[in-house]
């Protein structure tokens, strides 16, 4: 009976957020109350279920909750799964968030975003809970998604300043890159096992085995995008950068969220997946060597840190370096008793930081003694003096992102350059609706229906990279991530299973959200004369209303777990063969490189410094 009160877990967090989100800001008692109540609740009936589910027997279980969308090939539904791992990382969440929210009612009091703090701290707790028990992919990545978003509005917190909105920005991009993983997982997990894969399954031995003999290309194609993801979400080498950029948010969020929380889920995802890829003997040494390169790099960097909160920041991605050697080894237990302890001393650590940097600077006031400048010539103290320079440049992290993803997607941008509103209604319209007409009449060769596809998809990657690198246009790059969405769906119909409801599922989401998102472009355009993206402008000080509007539209496009879009993307995937990988990458990039398009035209038009300086700005330091 008590199984069937697990959606909870879910449903209570998400009460409290919308409950939140209509107490006026002034009302800072009434607001932190309803967060405390929230976590204290949650934390004691997390307490009383695990209790009950050891004294049971521990045995897992799966709760198929709701089918979202079916037809005959294809069901997408909500599945919960709890077990081991789930408890772990539910009760040590749990009792975190309830902790730092204690913290919080005293730390943010009068601050102007105090509302929107443990608005956005329900939201994440949400995410966080909806991930650590779901049973399936497809139910792992809603809460994926929302922690995401929910990061990023962590991170820029202090909106008005400059660095936490770029550095937010930064993260999400890297977030992005890990939904590359899991995105392309999903895909081949459908062709793999022609559903949508529950995880309590995975602990069959025989059924897994069975469909990685026949399938071994499709099954070590998996594990490597659960490794990509889990590396990402875990700054894990070379993602490891974003994890200190982080620290930018305020105090507790940077405690409870990215120093014990959101840095550990590339580790539970590891966990999760553990049966699927054990006996892979190429993926356990990939995750062993991507845990020791990371363990041994971030401690070096950690030692050099003039920053306390880059020091934790470098030092928990170490640890957690070690808990990918530990689960690659097959100690998933000590895995589990390693992310507890690390999640606790990290918490700890963040909340005492600002304490301890006071302590520090009065006792070298006080206590100062020069230390005597040396240098000795030799191999050991060169390799010494090379390895303190790499760590004091943080081993040029951000420089390698930068030279292998983004200098990349810039440059492609560059390249299309011709690519303006008047090229796209002249040229790539007619183009779009010559496709539409081949497809309506079936006029389609053996030939075209191998090529169009691709083709198709590689149009609307395109129109997305050049969105990715607009400088001047908003509306420019909003019309061609719209485009984008129209492209992908005409190349999935090529196939020629893909639904006219099914198309309509996908596009009808983008489409609203597309319309409302260029109203507040135009509306935005004729108040302020002219908008570009050189730069981050505020506009939300003055448009609070036009910026939460154009947030949701942004949403809507990014296939956000609340659109239809994001089913629609799950059925677009449904849809894509084995032997299409070519159009399954470029559906994939366009999917994420059209997230990171639009948080950056959120950002940089609403986001940062206000351009009219008479508006106040937060002086409290992150």
């Amino acid at each position: 009976m008590l199984y069937q009160l697990l959606p909870l877990f879910i449903i209570g967090p998400l009460t409290g957020f919308i409950l939140s989100l209509f107490i006026p800001s002034e009302r800072e008692k009434v607001i932190s109350g309803i967060t405390f109540l929230t976590s204290g609740l949650h934390f004691a009936s997390s307490l009383i279920f695990i209790c009950w589910w050891l004294y049971s027997g521990a045995n897992s279980f799966n709760i198929k909750e709701f089918v979202i969308y079916a037809n005959s090939g294809y069901e997408f539904y909500i599945d919960l799964y709890f077990d081991e791992v789930g408890a772990t990382f539910l009760m040590v969440g749990s009792f975190l968030t309830f902790l730092v929210t204690i913290y919080s009612r005293v730390y943010l009091h009068r601050d102007k975003g105090y509302k929107r703090f443990f608005n956005t701290i329900l939201f994440f707790f949400t995410g966080y809970n909806i991930i650590v028990i779901s049973g399936n992919l497809e139910t792992m990545f809603i809460g994926w998604e929302i922690l995401g978003l929910s990061s990023f509005l962590l991170i820029a917190f202090y909106r008005d300043r400059y660095l936490p909105v770029k550095n937010a920005l930064k993260v999400f991009s890297v977030y992005r890159i890990g939904d590359v993983g899991i995105v392309l997982a999903m895909w081949a997990s459908h062709l793999l096992w022609h559903e949508n894969i529950p995880f309590i399954l995975l602990q069959q031995n025989e059924l897994v085995h069975h469909h990685l003999e026949s399938q071994s290309a499709i099954g070590l194609f998996i594990s490597i995008m659960f490794l990509l993801a889990a590396a990402a979400k875990s700054a894990q080498l070379p993602f490891s950068s974003w994890l200190p950029r982080a620290m930018e948010g305020p105090t507790p969020s940077s405690a409870i969220f990215y120093g014990s929380l959101s840095v550990h889920l590339g580790v539970f995802l590891l966990l999760r997946t553990f049966p699927f890829w054990e006996h892979q003997i190429l993926i356990r040494i990939l995750i062993a060597l991507c845990g020791v390169f990371t363990a041994v790099i971030c401690t070096l960097i950690a030692r050099v840190q003039a920053s306390v909160k880059s020091q934790i920041a470098y030092s928990s991605a170490a640890q957690i370096g070690i808990m990918f050697i530990e689960i690659s080894l097959g100690f998933e237990y000590l895995a589990l008793f390693h992310f507890a302890g690390n999640a606790f001393l990290r918490t700890y650590q963040l909340l005492v930081s600002p304490s301890v940097v006071s302590y520090l600077i009065k006792e070298q006031f006080y206590n100062f003694s020069p230390r005597k400048d040396t240098f000795e010539d030799s191999w050991p103290k060169r390799v010494e003096y090379a390895l303190f320079l790499l760590s004091m440049k943080e081993f040029m992290l951000d420089k390698v992102m930068d030279i292998l993803v983004w200098q990349p997607l810039k440059n492609i941008g560059k390249k299309l350059d011709f690519l303006s509103v008047n090229v796209v209604i002249s040229i790539f319209i007619p183009l779009y609706l010559g496709g539409l007409y081949i497809w309506y009449f079936g006029i389609q060769s053996q030939l075209a229906h191998a090529y169009l596809p691709g083709i198709c998809a590689f149009i609307g990657l395109l129109m997305v990279f050049k969105s990715f690198s607009e400088r001047k246009s908003p509306l420019l790059s909003w019309v061609l991530i719209i485009m984008q969405y129209l492209w992908t769906t005409l190349a999935v119909a090529f196939n020629g299973t893909f639904s006219f409801k099914e198309s309509i599922i996908y596009v009808s989401g983008a489409v609203f959200a597309g319309i409302l998102g260029y109203i507040i472009l135009n509306l935005l355009k004729n108040k302020e004369g002219k908008i570009d993206l050189n730069g981050f402008y505020g506009h939300i000080h003055e448009y609070p209303g036009k910026a939460l509007l154009f947030l949701l539209a942004c949403l809507g496009l990014m296939g956000f777990p609340i659109t239809p879009t994001f089913i629609g993307v799950d059925l677009v995937f449904s849809h894509i063969q084995y032997q299409q990988l070519f159009l399954a990458i470029c559906v994939t990039l366009s999917f994420v490189v059209t997230g990171i398009s639009l948080v950056r035209l959120y950002a940089r038009i609403f986001l940062g410094p206000h351009i009219k300086t008479y508006h106040e700005t937060s002086l409290r330091s992150s």
